[in-house]
């Protein structure tokens, strides 16, 4: 199969392996054997897509529309596999293909044009925590998900060797806040990990079904965290986004019945560790709009 990786998957990869990257080189011919292994007829590729997978359309030998998705071992597909078949089709898409193969996930079909995000912003915001709410289930005994002291920590890591000049204070501010909210924590999850609006898509089976989780265990605020600053560059646009993003985190806590300091505090550092990470990749747009909301929460 000849085909150009979409651009937006090219330079996320870029970004995260700037020294090259050899399963960008491989991806037409794993494609090509991964659809011939199962029998697949290929239709298209999705594009944009994601930042770190490929996604196509495919038919099965019986015509049956599925999803054929492809990510290099950094990203984890074997954890979104183990979530998937967790879930088995609860609130997220269903795992068709048992077996992760070379970083190869068989999916069911969903509408991949179709998001929460088309949405008006308070229906978006209302069918992504309907959805949200059947994820967080127990994760299942003897997992080997990363917790969320684990990721956090690397991360941490990665935004105090970028603690300098004008972020220092929110890097400090976003740190000390991860400290205190790991003193206790309370809960013991299985999170979705990535979760936002564009991660909703319609489907057939039920309206509404999340894809491409990067799954984590441990409590609910730190999911909710990153739907917070959905649409960040309409609030940051908005005279009153920082009043907006305040009753945001209100309503978002009280229709979960998560605590509403704890969903602050994880929101204000993952919203940091986005914006060092996009400073540091050479987004600095990006990072321009995730500090500024850091710096209302």
């Amino acid at each position: 199969m000849a085909f150009e990786p979409p651009q937006r998957l090219v330079r996320a990869l870029g970004e995260s392996a700037p020294d090259g990257d050899d399963w960008l080189q491989k991806l037409p011919e794993t494609v090509r054997l991964a659809a011939s292994r199962r029998e697949l007829t290929v239709e298209r590729v999705q594009v944009p897509g994601g930042r770190s997978s490929l996604v196509v359309l495919v038919r099965s030998a019986d015509g049956t529309p599925a999803v054929l998705k492809l990510a290099p071992s950094r990203f984890r597909p074997e954890a979104e596999r183990t979530a998937l078949a967790h879930w088995d089709g609860l609130g997220a898409v269903q795992l068709v293909e048992g077996p992760v193969s070379e970083g190869v996930l068989l999916l069911e079909r969903l509408h991949p044009d179709v998001s929460v995000r088309s949405l008006p912003e308070a229906k978006a915001l209302l069918e992504a925590v309907g959805t949200l709410r059947r994820l967080w289930v127990d994760p299942p005994a003897g997992h080997c998900f990363e917790t969320v002291a684990e990721r956090t920590g690397r991360q941490a890591e990665a935004m105090r060797a970028r603690a300098d000049g004008e972020v220092a204070a929110l890097v400090d501010a976003a740190l000390a806040a991860r400290a205190e909210l790991l003193a206790a924590p309370p809960e013991h999850r299985l999170l979705h990990g990535t979760f936002r609006q564009s991660k909703v898509l319609a489907g057939e089976r039920m309206p509404w079904l999340a894809v491409g989780p990067d799954p984590v265990v441990g409590e609910r605020a730190f999911d909710l965290a990153r739907l917070v600053r959905d649409r960040v560059e309409d609030l940051i646009a908005s005279p009153s986004g920082a009043a907006t993003t305040r009753r945001r985190v209100k309503r978002l806590a009280e229709s979960l019945e998560v605590d509403q300091e704890r969903l602050r505090g994880w929101t204000l550092f993952r919203a940091v560790e986005s914006g060092v990470r996009a400073l540091r990749v050479g987004r600095p747009k990006d990072a321009e709009l995730l500090l500024e909301f850091a710096g209302w929460v």
